[in-house]
């Protein structure tokens, strides 16, 4: 064949197919079009029922110790839709992030589920399953451009194609954190939005002239995906690589600059505009929390890290094993050999795709995807501890499942059985990884005991477990975590301070003391270090220096709502109960669930006499939030006893006791409602109750005396009367 026969050859295959696109349009016969949506809607239920099915242990997990608390378990102003949780929704730069829409669903999950995680986690798995069959949809037409065949045939092998595409995304093992860990919430509703917007794309390009409703409905869906989560930014740029392929509506013999090619750049300004307000915001956003400067990481760090992340990522999309919640970032040396052979994977395959670019036009067009998708992600703006993070690949690697599709389409035409059989495999060995990937995400201390196996040098996994073993009440175990934490990173003040929280639990308040001491010296604008230097110190008894440290964590962190509310006992304690009000009521607006607050505000208010409101407005909300909190239990009774109620006050004592059975308080108390009724003896067995667990305790001492002097007076009375 003639170079000019061959050169002909390929202008006629880069020529847009439009007359193919304009055919698309004719109505289609019933009885084929019927079919045809049937097979799209098994399809569909097929793809929700194997994604269901492979993410289902995530529906078990539980909150963790890793954001989830910042985000949810201390944070109130997400919970619900009302003026003032919608109002924080829209303008809060939470935790680096501005993703309103995102916090939306989150507050429509608690107006739902309240704090119930299987809520979260059930919303999060089913917006992943609906964007495994939104991307079925951009698959089939993606390939159905790149790989026509009008055939009955062709369109069953499309399908099948792009059923193995959305099952090869959904099922990957690195879409585990993004659907398990409810803080990655943004990562599956802005995914939603970016494959609806694709969709709807593809179909006003289909539709010409006549597509503008489809064009704006794209605009607007653009928008709804950046309000999700900011990483979708890139989206424009992806627009243009469809535009070149498969639409080829650019470049070939449309041209780069050519009246049509100028129309198609038109097109992308609505985009551009929305990707740079949303580029700006999310700058914004991380440079007040957690954006690194130039001293932190440098320019060819910041290059060595992307390199070293592009290949990373494709590693891990070839082989999903030992997969971390923290891939943690440390000294960063350009030349070291992990960053020089970023560097030669990123050249490798740059070359590879630029080679085959005739042959294979999906490899630099799904190579070019997965760069521009990534780029805000990859290092040069880094924040956070991490180096890299499975979430970042959620849409980085569509352009490879449909790559792999693409490769399944040609290989089914020659080996139908082996290569679907291999296929299937493939899908089932990867559903197999992610459904032990999602228990992962279990609890806290599964989770960071996962990651210290995968890498036993993490300073941030040992404190993370250390936390998670001290909420159990397992101090020595928490504090060999918090020492090993220490010995990997000696400047690490978190970890110093939650091990003086350990000691301070033990009872050894001088050793917590040092601790937080030390925590001070590293970071001395550490407001939780002096929060809790406080705490230690009200339980000595030394009120006036701990309201020094509560006012200190206040000055350096206003919004410290437990700081409020301890700031208001030890306030109490000095018999200003108006100032500790104010706290109290301080710390329910910035934490309006919380449960002790109002249980102090109950117990100030007892004191200066308001009974009956004490038992109203904070009592009854203490045990409303908390119905196993014993100390509201406790002293709901006392207040019901006050009152003359002393059936409904005996049940709380009750109640009090078999949550907390050595709460001498309740012992008191009961006593003291039965000495009322005349019960001495029974009075008399709940003192010695009291005294038994405090031998200390002067008050029930005193009381029991008194009730044997009077029952004693009482049998003498009674043998005179005979």
């Amino acid at each position: 064949m003639s170079r000019k026969r061959k050169a002909h050859k390929r202008e006629a295959a880069l020529k847009p197919r439009q007359p193919e696109l304009l055919q698309r349009e004719r109505p289609e016969p019933l009885a084929r079009a019927l079919p045809r949506r049937w097979s799209s809607a098994l399809a569909s239920i097929l793809i929700a029922v194997v994604t269901l099915a492979a993410f289902l242990p995530a529906l078990q997990n539980q909150f963790v110790n890793w954001d989830d608390a910042d985000n949810f378990l201390d944070n109130p102003h997400y919970r619900g839709l009302g003026w003032s949780q919608l109002l924080w929704m829209w303008t809060a730069f939470h935790m680096g992030h501005w993703i309103p829409l995102t916090w939306m669903t989150l507050g429509l999950d608690y107006v739902i589920w309240g704090m119930n995680p299987f809520g979260y986690h059930l919303t999060s798995l089913v917006l992943h399953a609906a964007n495994a069959i939104v991307f079925y949809f951009v698959a089939l037409r993606i390939l159905g451009l790149a790989l026509p065949d009008p055939s009955d045939r062709g369109r069953a092998g499309l399908a099948l194609a792009a059923g193995f595409a959305a099952l090869l995304f959904a099922l990957h093992p690195l879409r585990v954190e993004s659907v398990a860990w409810a803080t990655e919430r943004r990562d599956v509703l802005s995914g939603l939005f970016y494959l609806l917007t694709i969709l709807v794309y593809l179909r006003a390009c289909e539709r010409g002239e006549r597509g503008r409703g489809w064009y704006w409905g794209a605009v607007g869906l653009f928008a709804c995906a950046l309000l999700s989560k900011s990483i979708t930014v890139s989206l424009p740029v992806v627009l243009l690589i469809l535009d070149v392929y498969p639409l080829r509506r650019l470049g070939g013999t449309i041209g780069w600059w050519s009246e049509p090619a100028r129309r198609v750049y038109l097109e992308k300004i609505p985009f551009i505009l929305l990707a740079g307000g949303a580029s700006t915001i999310a700058f914004l956003a991380l440079s007040r929390d957690k954006m690194w400067g130039l001293d932190q990481l440098s320019v060819p760090g910041r290059l060595a890290i992307s390199a070293h992340n592009l290949s990373f990522y494709l590693w891990k999309t070839v082989l999903p094993l030992n997969l971390s919640p923290l891939y943690e970032l440390r000294a960063v040396n350009a030349w070291a050999p992990p960053f020089l052979l970023g560097y030669g994977v990123v050249l490798a395959v740059s070359a590879l795709a630029l080679a085959l670019r005739h042959r294979v036009w999906g490899l630099p067009a799904a190579w070019l995807a997965y760069v521009i998708i990534l780029l805000p992600v990859l290092g040069i703006f880094q924040n956070g501890l991490q180096v890299a993070a499975d979430r970042y690949t959620y849409l980085a690697c569509l352009g490879w499942a449909l790559l792999a599709a693409a490769g399944l389409h040609s290989a089914s035409r020659r080996l139908p059985f082996l290569s679907t059989g291999l296929a299937l495999v493939l899908l089932a060995g990867l559903g197999s990884l992610t459904f032990s990937q999602a228990q992962v995400w279990h609890d806290s201390e599964k989770l960071w005991s996962h990651a210290i196996a995968i890498d036993p040098r993490s300073p941030v996994a040992e404190y993370g477990r250390g936390s998670a073993l001290a909420k159990q009440g397992k101090l020595a175990e928490a504090i060999d975590h918090y020492q090993q934490a220490l010995h990997l990173k000696p400047d690490y003040a978190e970890a110093d301070t939650n091990w003086g929280n350990a000691l301070a639990q033990q009872g050894k308040v001088a050793e917590a003391i040092e601790h937080y001491q030390t925590a001070l010296r590293l970071k001395p604008d550490y407001a939780e270090a002096h929060f809790n230097w406080g705490n230690t110190l009200a339980q000595q008894g030394k009120v006036a220096e701990a309201i020094e440290h509560y006012q200190t964590t206040l000055r350096l962190k206003p919004d410290h709502a437990a700081a409020h509310a301890n700031m208001g006992v030890e306030l109490a304690r000095q018999g200003k109960l108006a100032e500790a009000i104010e706290h109290y009521q301080t710390a329910l607006r910035l934490k309006p669930y919380y449960a002790e607050a109002h249980f102090n505000w109950g117990n100030a208010l007892a004191q200066q006499g308001k009974v009956a409101e004490a038992i109203e407005q904070a009592l009854r909300l203490a045990l409303r939030l908390k119905p196993d909190y014993a100390a509201a239990h406790g002293n709901m009774d006392a207040e019901l006893a006050q009152q003359g109620k002393l059936a409904e006050a005996i049940e709380h004592y009750q109640t009090a006791l078999r949550l907390k059975p050595d709460f001498a308080d309740a012992h008191f108390n009961w006593g003291n409602a039965l000495a009322k009724q005349g019960k001495l003896a029974e009075a008399i067995a709940h003192y010695q109750q009291a005294l038994q667990i405090r031998p200390d305790y002067a008050e029930a001492r005193a009381n029991l005396l008194q009730a044997e002097h009077a029952l004693g007076m009482g049998k003498e009375d009674a043998a005179h009367s005979r």
